[in-house]
């Protein structure tokens, strides 16, 4: 730093905030200083700017598994809002779905330094009753139940799944047959609770739900099972994926994809519009889950008090509660009344 402020003809108090990023710097002695760090080779030491100042500039992601379409999405989304927010993000999975495992992935996180962590649940892995995390660690936990006793962010699943659900009783179906997520899945149990809630509550009956992993080859067998029964027009597969299984097995099997049997997905992935139909959908807003997951955790990184700017959010730093994202449902070419009955 005294080799840069020799060479530009400042401070080396100059070059400390140029190094900072502080609007102070009249800029052209900001340009003079910049080139003499060119010049010179000079780098700032994040480390030693990071221990002085108690601040590291990087945020912890902890999750189970990367294989699922909502885990994947959310940590991109998580890693691009923090990059514009000027942190990097630490990425660490956890091999043994267990509290040792869980906290030795945050132990693992403080020895990297992080300034707060993401942990993304997503499946009954741990009783949230039990989850005990780190004192002082700033946490915000997304897609689970603990928001009595942490910051969740999460979509809104049960309001999806119910605008599948009504989308499809409101084109006239009698009922509608349902695809689930694996059963250890809260976002799979959120949406299977929904639709059937929502069959309920209109008076319809509530078919037996077929099991599926969120791939396309359980929504493949699932949809054999359902393309079999002449009384089902209209399926809710709880993601994309496995709802591109249902459109294959419907069609080998020579069920008319809308004319016969109506199919919704969710998630809205980016080929969903050319799935054969184009597919309705329930679509999800990762970019915003990630925006509401960074911000909540530098909220309470800066200790900042004070509502959120938007209604819905959580109230208070560090405060319990749920932030849920809506959902909305994008209407394709997959839905229809359903058949006119014989005569």
């Amino acid at each position: 730093m005294a080799d840069v402020a020799r060479l530009a003809g400042v401070s080396s108090q100059t070059v400390s905030r140029v190094a900072n990023g502080h609007p102070s710097v009249v800029e052209s002695t900001r340009q003079q200083v910049l080139a003499a760090m060119q010049q010179l080779g000079y780098r700032p030491n994040s480390a030693a700017r990071a221990l002085k100042r108690g601040e590291f500039r990087t945020l912890g992601v902890i999750l189970f598994t990367l294989a699922t379409t909502g885990n994947s999405r959310t940590v991109e989304a998580i890693a691009a809002h923090a990059a514009q927010q000027g942190y990097a993000i630490t990425l660490i999975p956890v091999a043994v779905p267990t509290q040792d495992g869980l906290l030795g992935a945050f132990t693992r996180l403080g020895e990297l330094a992080v300034d707060g962590v993401v942990v993304i649940m997503e499946v009954h892995l741990l009783d949230a009753a039990n989850l005990t995390l780190p004192p002082g660690m700033q946490v915000v936990v997304v897609d689970s139940d603990a928001g009595e006793r942490y910051p969740v962010v999460d979509t809104d699943q049960a309001d999806g799944a119910r605008q599948a659900t009504r989308h499809l009783l409101e084109l006239g179906h009698e009922t509608v047959w349902h695809v689930s997520g694996p059963a250890e899945s809260f976002a799979a149990g959120r949406r299977t609770q929904a639709w059937a809630e929502t069959l309920l509550a209109a008076g319809r009956a509530v078919p037996p739900p077929q099991l599926g992993d969120w791939t396309a080859e359980s929504g493949y067998r699932a949809g054999l099972v359902l393309a079999a029964d002449p009384s089902c027009t209209a399926i809710f597969a709880a993601n994309d994926q496995m709802a591109l299984g249902v459109l294959r097995a419907l069609h080998e099997r020579g069920r008319a994809i809308p004319g016969e049997v109506s199919v919704v997905g969710f998630d809205d992935l980016a080929d969903s519009h050319a799935f054969f139909p184009p597919l309705t959908t329930v679509h999800q807003d990762f970019a915003e889950v990630g925006r509401r997951c960074v911000d909540g955790l530098l909220r309470q990184i800066r200790d900042q008090p004070g509502r959120l700017d938007q209604p819905g959010q959580l109230d208070q730093p560090g405060h319990p509660g749920t932030d849920l994202v809506p959902t909305r449902l994008v209407v394709r070419d997959s839905t229809a009344p359903p058949p006119a009955p014989p005569r």
